[in-house]
């Protein structure tokens, strides 16, 4: 497996990280409008189960956005780091092509 590390690589896992961000919130909301109907359907330690779950929803959806949140700050942190890599290595191949000596590395005959 080769792995190419592109100068766009970790500005699109950002991309798609954060709209993954966005959507997850929104998706744990979803699992409990679609359990509602189930609402009072519970006795003893399955009802007790239930509405701790409902009652957390919120708490799970800001913990998850929080989380991922974090994640894409640290996306961006590896983003720049490569991006600020890339630019010193090719300003210091360019810097080392102009230091170098290619007249004395010829090999032609010296009579």
């Amino acid at each position: 497996m080769k792995f190419d590390m592109g100068d766009a690589t970790l500005s699109t896992l950002s991309k798609g990280t954060e709209g993954s961000h966005q959507d997850l919130g929104a998706l744990v909301k979803q699992l409990v409008a679609a359990v509602e109907p189930l609402e009072g359907k519970f006795n003893g330690a399955g009802r007790r189960a239930f509405d701790a779950f409902k009652a957390r929803t919120d708490e799970v959806a800001a913990e998850l956005n929080g989380s991922l949140g974090m994640i894409l700050q640290g996306q961006g942190g590896m983003d720049t780091a490569f991006q600020t890599g890339d630019l010193e290595a090719g300003d210091n191949a360019s810097q080392a092509q102009g230091q170098a000596n290619f007249d004395g590395a010829r090999f032609s005959s010296r009579a």
